[in-house]
């Protein structure tokens, strides 16, 4: 089903994408090989007809990803103290966001919102509620590939605030006094305000797409 929030030209870019790369997969010869690669390329003459981005960029990026194509995994860790979430502010665009990341091969996804939310924060926290599990797909700004999000509830063990090589501060906030900038790339209000009625409300279910 087509999203509203998403121009169809994007949709019909990352479809074509996604099929080429699933293709190329598993081509049989040179000639799928090289039909596929070029369906690749018309992905990214698509994105670069409408964006300020040039071609080769995209088509590098799009021919590095390999297998079958599916959504990339984000995940994000809600902590809170005396009724606060805690929160860092990105180097990247110098906004706030709640602590996570891409989730790395090999790790579930509690383990992963805990190593993240550890590096990024200083905190040692344990994954204890799935507050809800997000299209990345339908906020600003619209990203090249599918993604999906996972928020965690969790608990700190131990540790003390301290920034790291990705963030330059760290802060508790009240629902009310929430920063001003945010980095909606990774954060919007929509997940914020899940995570303070997940915390208020034990009983609410998790929240999917």
């Amino acid at each position: 089903m087509s999203n509203p929030s998403i121009p169809r030209w994007l949709e019909w870019a990352r479809e074509i994408q996604a099929l080429a790369q699933t293709g190329a997969s598993y081509a049989m010869n040179q000639w799928q090989s090289q039909r596929y690669q070029r369906l690749m390329k018309i992905a990214a003459e698509i994105i670069s007809e409408h964006t300020d981005n040039p071609i080769e960029p995209i088509y590098e990026s799009f021919k590095v990803q390999p297998g079958y194509a599916t959504p990339k995994v984000d995940v994000r860790g809600a902590i809170f103290r005396d009724g606060k979430l805690l929160m860092v502010r990105e180097r990247l665009d110098d906004a706030w966001t709640i602590p996570g990341g891409w989730a790395d091969v090999g790790d579930s996804p509690a383990a992963a919102v805990e190593r993240e939310v550890w590096e990024e924060s200083g905190f040692r926290v344990k994954a204890q509620k799935l507050i809800g599990i997000y299209d990345a797909n339908r906020i600003e700004p619209l990203a090249l590939y599918h993604a999906v999000k996972i928020f965690f509830l969790c608990d700190i063990l131990d540790g003390k605030a301290t920034p790291s090589d990705e963030t330059s501060e760290i802060g508790f906030f009240a629902e009310t006094d929430l920063p001003a900038n945010l980095s909606t790339e990774r954060t919007g209000l929509r997940h914020i305000r899940d995570a303070f009625a997940s915390i208020a409300d034990d009983s609410l279910p998790t929240i999917f797409e």
